[in-house]
């Protein structure tokens, strides 16, 4: 897969929106989801509460699930097609409002392949610097995945939890 960099020259407006998926699979009778971690200068040193489902902005003009559809192949370098769980939205702290589905599935977070943004690093230096959107992937069981994701996102796995009629005494193993 290709890796694109974003060109922050032609910015689109933002909406406050997000849309993403969250991949999900069953290991030895537990149920892991997938969750990357953001790349960058800003989250290098953050792992607690710092993950995320492959998500990003929703353009304009832009259904929520075609957005994480596009985010997820962005962020991966997989494309995700059919089979998909509407999880509906949260409206995180800080207000976005951000859509997901839930999709089982299988990839190595090994080799994903991350487009990239550009930023100014060190602040003030007036050097730009392009970053993978994300720097790592990885599989956790559910109970794990809670202490990693985002508490803005959490209510999503319940939500997984839910639609699969799983109990969290089951998630635990």
């Amino acid at each position: 897969m290709r890796n694109r960099a974003k060109d922050n020259r032609q910015k689109t407006p933002r909406t406050g929106k997000s849309a993403g998926i969250l991949l999900y699979r069953f290991q030895n009778e537990t149920l892991e989801v997938f969750l990357v971690h953001p790349g960058g200068p800003f989250w290098a040193k953050k792992d607690r509460a710092a993950w995320s489902i492959p998500k990003g902005e929703i353009e304009e003009h832009e259904a929520p699930l075609q957005a994480a559809r596009r985010e997820f192949e962005e962020e991966t370098g997989i494309r995700v097609e059919n089979g998909l769980i509407d999880l509906g939205r949260l409206r995180q702290p800080g207000g976005k409002i951000v859509y997901a589905w839930a999709r089982q599935g299988e990839c190595d977070p090994g080799r994903i392949n991350s487009n990239t943004f550009e930023m100014e690093w060190p602040p003030g230096s007036g050097r730009r610097q392009s970053f993978p959107e994300v720097d790592r992937a990885a599989w956790f069981p559910v109970h794990f995945a809670r202490e990693k994701l985002h508490k803005g996102q959490l209510g999503f796995i319940d939500r997984l939890v839910e639609r699969l009629g799983m109990h969290d005494a089951f998630l635990e193993t």
